[in-house]
């Protein structure tokens, strides 16, 4: 008697797309990494996005995120951390993609709905907050946690944070600390609480129902955000235009917080602090997002190939002993000249808008190719 060999299971996609009525559903689905974006998943939510874009039968496109921890827990930074070393160039090709990504769900002629449940950082914020209709619950746990690693917040990052009230945006990013879904709706980055035990009814009701009609129904008033109640020490100490000042008003403040939060700062790379402050800056004085991705592009390649980038993601994923020993290792070594250099044209690589023509060109003469 002969056993019949067993079969190897095909590993699961890594985003799901689901047509139910009149929805068209992106469910990103890698739940063990909390659906950490990968380039096959940033060309696979782009091509659903082009296929329905000219589908009569989807009227609402939503995103969501398997499993119970969250949308996304923001790009892949191993593989990142892995391809700095061989020149960056897989990492180009990703950004570029998932810049793109962010551009065209923010101009998405149909409602597109993001559900931001649960833990939403760094690239889960490029593939909801730029979303025409942005949802929280009491579970949202969002932010742009890149300074920790010695990288810039990106993926559109520093065009929410640059508009949010105040100096909320800035004081966000620096800290690289998460907000809440009230704090999320403060800062312009959400439109609608929602308790998350409802959103599979909502789900379904989009199915049959225009969205604007839905979300009316399901949004309820959110608690009081926790970032209110400390604006005005925030906007007082976050004003100003070099880190430097910016801690020393935190430490000089009355309120304890603003001590505990000037610690904070004090532990991330003192580069990434320096570009960051100045990404938000000139990114308040860009006209629209594709500008300030065309900004992002260039300083996260730019970073790429900085030696905190490495440090941090050794020091939080690959070692895990939380002890970064960043270069420089203050602020004040931190030179002006370096900072404004990761803001320079690309050394052998197109920008993000003109490399876009170059790979256009490049798809339509494989096209004609392979016809």
């Amino acid at each position: 008697m002969t056993e019949t060999p067993e079969t190897p299971e095909a590993p699961e996609a890594e985003v799901l797309l689901e047509r139910r009525g009149h929805l068209g559903h992106i469910i990103l689905n890698r739940p063990k990494a909390i659906n950490a974006l990968t380039a096959t998943m940033v060309s696979l939510i782009s091509d659903a996005l082009d296929a329905w874009e000219h589908d009569d039968g989807v009227a609402t496109v939503l995103l969501s995120g398997a499993g119970e921890r969250g949308l996304c827990a923001g790009g892949d930074i191993v593989a990142l951390y892995h391809d700095a070393g061989n020149g960056g160039a897989e990492s180009a090709g990703f950004w570029a993609e998932e810049y793109e990504l962010n551009a065209r769900i923010s101009s998405y002629p149909k409602p597109y709905v993001a559900l931001m449940d649960g833990i939403v950082l760094g690239g889960g914020v490029g593939v909801s907050a730029h979303a025409r209709h942005r949802v929280v619950t009491e579970r949202t746990k969002v932010g742009m946690p890149e300074t920790g690693i010695g990288f810039i917040p990106d993926v559109g990052g520093t065009y929410l944070l640059s508009r949010a009230p105040g100096e909320l945006g800035t004081h966000a990013a620096l800290t690289a600390g998460t907000m809440t879904g009230p704090d999320a709706l403060l800062m312009g980055l959400a439109d609608v609480y929602v308790d998350s035990s409802r959103l599979g009814e909502l789900s379904a009701a989009l199915e049959r129902r225009p969205a604007d009609e839905v979300l009316l129904e399901f949004a309820r008033k959110a608690p009081d955000a926790p970032l209110a109640a400390a604006q005005a020490w925030i906007d007082d100490c976050y004003a100003y235009e070099d880190v430097e000042t910016i801690v020393d008003a935190l430490l000089r403040s009355d309120a304890e917080d603003a001590k505990a939060a000037a610690a904070v700062v004090l532990s991330k790379s003192p580069s990434a602090l320096k570009v960051t402050l100045q990404s938000l800056r000139r990114a308040r004085e860009l006209p629209d997002l594709p500008s300030v991705l065309e900004q992002e592009y260039r300083v996260s390649l730019h970073a790429l190939t900085a030696p905190d980038f490495a440090e941090g993601v050794r020091a939080q994923v690959i070692d895990k002993d939380r002890n970064p020993r960043w270069t420089p290792a203050t602020l004040a070594e931190v030179r002006q000249a370096d900072v404004d250099s990761y803001f320079a044209p690309l050394d052998g690589r197109p920008d993000l808008w003109e490399g876009l023509q170059d790979r256009k060109t490049d798809s339509s003469l494989i096209s004609q190719e392979q016809r």
